[in-house]
């Protein structure tokens, strides 16, 4: 192989895999999401890696995963995490391509039923710098579209005191650990030679 090769993207299973240890370790780990525990045991999340390497092809895909969702039950798949390999790794690219996923949301007419989060390995919230250990919470080993289900997700606040104090004690959470604390918990994408 040429020195200079770009290595080859990592397969729809190692991605797949990196981002279930990034939510058995992270996410569920620390408590990050609450609502995440259940849904994973339950085996009610779906994987979806697109193979896209442009924002377009990553439209088509987010639409057939807003459709997917929709047309399912929440007892058949109660949420999905549209995985990104090849497209969208600058996280200011993935910022406002958002605009683009909201926006096809509301086209859909899904707007109020489903709704998109966001997830990147260099997410950076607002005013941040960053190495910031707040923004670890938003921090995945790929970009990730998080759609779920409105319905879910109030069923779950209902039933969580305070549900607006899972932002800040995150920020503990994190602050806690510590940017060694988190690089010890391995939940980023796995190196080229393991692919």
């Amino acid at each position: 192989m040429d020195a200079a090769a770009k290595p080859s993207p990592p397969t729809a299973a190692v991605v797949i895999r990196d981002t279930v240890q990034w939510l058995e370790r992270a996410v569920i780990g620390l408590n990050l999401c609450p609502f995440a525990k259940g849904v994973h045991a339950k085996g009610l999340i779906h994987y979806a890696v697109t193979p896209a390497d442009d924002p377009a092809g990553v439209l088509a895909a987010l639409r057939s995963e807003l459709a997917a969702l929709d047309t399912l039950s929440a007892q058949q798949r109660d949420t999905t995490l549209l995985l990104l390999a090849n497209c969208l790794q600058d996280f200011l690219d993935f910022n406002d391509f958002l605009g683009d996923a909201e926006a096809l949301l509301e086209d859909m007419g899904l707007a109020g039923t489903l709704q998109i989060a966001s997830f990147h390995p260099r997410y950076q919230f607002a005013g941040t710098a960053p190495d910031d250990m707040g923004n670890c919470s938003n921090r995945a080993p790929y970009p990730c579209l998080h759609l779920l289900r409105e319905e879910s997700l109030d069923r779950a606040v209902a039933t969580f005191p305070e549900p607006q104090s899972i932002f800040e004690r995150n920020i503990q959470v994190l602050e806690a650990l510590g940017m060694p604390g988190w690089l010890a918990l391995d939940v980023g994408p796995s190196p080229p030679g393991a692919r």
